[in-house]
This record gives structure tokens, C-alpha cells and sequence, in this order.
């Protein structure tokens, strides 16, 4: 049996289980759902990015384009999840924060009506940092992609 047919492979997840797995909410939430997650591997994700989104009210009047380090954002939402959901974190309240992003490449704009399919996986993953290599795409056309790292940690203390 090869490595990935003995992986654990979910979804699709629906929106109530990225919120079990993400902190973000409105306006900040960017995965609409997980149609693949492969545990310890990958995922792919969605964000519909609709002209309702309150960014392109100011980016840009008369050409709304979604803004890169959103596009960005998103991708690091979908990491979040897929270390989440591997690592069992989900409803622990740990956090997945941004530690450095490398090699971006915006190649294509992101329109408002469009699916942005997000993909992501590990690079390399430990107990508290892990590193993730992603890609957004429009129609099988690379939009942007880049590599991120991640640490994994507790919340804020009240």
C-alpha cells in the first residue's frame, strides 16, 4: 500500500468545521470549506471571493482586485486547518501563527466571482512550528503561490 493510500484522507468539510478548527470570523474568515484534507499531508480548500467583500470597496474603485497578502491569508488559513486537523488540535484553542513567508509570486489577478481554490501542504512539520509550500488557483492557473512557516501556540492568557 503506498503512503498515500494509507493516509487519512477528510472531507469535504463544511464551514462549521473550518470555524471549529480557525479563531478567524467575518470579515476575516477566508476557507468557505475544505473539499480535501489528507492528514500529516495536504489540503485543498475554497474561498469564494464575492463582490461583497468589504476589501474592494477601496481595492481598487473600478477594478476590484483581491489583495495579495489576503490571497496570502487565505492560504494560511487552509495551513491552519490542515495542521489542526492533523495534529488533533481542533476545539483546543490553540493558535497557528505566522512566522515568515518566502518566494510569494502573484501571477494572475483574483476577481470578485470567482473560486479561489487553495492548496496547501507541509514541508516539513513538528510539534510546534511546521513549514507549508501553497498555491491559489483560478481554473487550474496558478493566481499566487509561496512558502510559509507556521509556530503553533497557546492563546492569549485573560
Amino acid at each position: 500500500m503506498t503512503e498515500e493510500a494509507a493516509a487519512t484522507s477528510i472531507g469535504p468539510l463544511d464551514i462549521k468545521r473550518v470555524m471549529a478548527a480557525l479563531p478567524h470570523r467575518y470579515p476575516m474568515l477566508l476557507v468557505d470549506r475544505v473539499e480535501e484534507l489528507v492528514v500529516d499531508q495536504r489540503i485543498t480548500a475554497i474561498k469564494a471571493v464575492s463582490m461583497n467583500e468589504e476589501f474592494f470597496q477601496g481595492h481598487f474603485p473600478g477594478r476590484p482586485i483581491m489583495p495579495g497578502v489576503l490571497q496570502i491569508e487565505a492560504l494560511a488559513q487552509a495551513a491552519g486547518v490542515l495542521a489542526v486537523e492533523s495534529l488533533g488540535l481542533a476545539g483546543s484553542g490553540k493558535l497557528v501563527y505566522f512566522m515568515s513567508i518566502d518566494g510569494v509570486k502573484f501571477r494572475k489577478p483574483v476577481e470578485p466571482g470567482v473560486l479561489l481554490k487553495l492548496e496547501v501542504e507541509f514541508v516539513q512539520k513538528r510539534s510546534r512550528v511546521c513549514k507549508f509550500a501553497g498555491k491559489a488557483t483560478l481554473n487550474g492557473e496558478i493566481a499566487t503561490e509561496c512558502e510559509f512557516t507556521a509556530m503553533i501556540a497557546d492563546p492569549p492568557s485573560d
